[in-house]
């Protein structure tokens, strides 16, 4: 049984923020194990003697700052605090993930064609519409769940003897160690979005209402760009993170 705190006097004001701090120590500690659904608004506002729309509040702040994701006809699902975590400004390849990472983790090749690229892709690896580009779906385990879709464009002539095998292991691996070719660096737009009846169809998506797309521009090391990727995140698993340094502003 865990002791609540009662919120009076000068802390009405900031009452939601108390909660918000308490249910999130507590899912920190164990009390709310990831995977389970937290009390209904309701039962919250009974346990603090505070309004619902005060435990609305503060379970908007847990879903911000990723405690959980509201799940519509559920309620709150607690997150995985210990969700694997992408660099936003690094490159790193699912395979590479899957080894740092515990659990299970495989990749299932959906589609392996090479055909022209056409005028959307063109566009996106700013070639001609008739060259000849491998498109690729890869669909993401992770402990058996379909997490991630991976839609990549790839230059043949960039890239030449991809299979389907090869790209089942890791395209990246390919590349540097048998075509032994330097991927550089990366271009990334994200934006989130509702799941596309594609989405639905190849990940595990009940009960999640949106999708995390990141979208990759890859080059080699001489600036050419040889692979457009479009990763399709479900937004429980993952969190994308990165390292910030203010500059000093004397300087400018």
């Amino acid at each position: 049984m865990i002791a609540i705190r009662q919120v009076t006097g000068d802390d009405m004001q900031k009452k939601y923020l108390l909660i918000y701090e308490e249910i999130a120590k507590q899912i920190q500690d164990g009390h709310y194990p990831a995977k389970t659904i937290l009390p209904s608004e309701n039962e919250f506002a009974d346990m603090y003697r505070t309004s619902r729309e005060t435990i609305r509040k503060a379970l908007n702040m847990l879903a911000q700052n990723g405690f959980i994701q509201k799940i519509r006809g559920k309620g709150s699902l607690v997150l995985d605090l210990k969700r694997h975590q992408f660099p936003i400004s690094g490159l790193i390849s699912f395979k590479e993930l899957a080894e740092n990472m515990g659990g299970t983790a495989r990749t299932t090749v959906e589609e392996f064609t090479l055909e022209q690229a056409g005028r959307d892709i063109g566009r996106e690896l700013n070639v001609e519409n008739n060259e000849m580009v491998w498109k690729v779906k890869r669909v993401r385990h992770i402990d058996e769940e379909r997490v991630i879709l991976d839609k990549d464009f790839i230059v043949e002539r960039h890239v030449p003897g991809l299979s389907r095998q090869k790209c089942e292991n890791s395209i990246f691996e390919y590349i540097e160690k048998e075509l032994e070719k330097k991927i550089s660096f990366a271009k990334k737009e994200f934006t989130v979005e509702k799941p596309s009846a594609e989405d639905l169809e190849l990940l595990d998506m009940e009960g999640f209402h949106a999708i995390v797309i990141v979208k990759n521009y890859i080059y080699f090391d001489d600036a050419t760009l040889f692979q457009y990727t479009e990763s399709r995140h479900r937004p429980d698993k993952f969190r994308f993170v990165d390292f910030a340094r203010r500059m000093d502003t004397q300087s400018i």
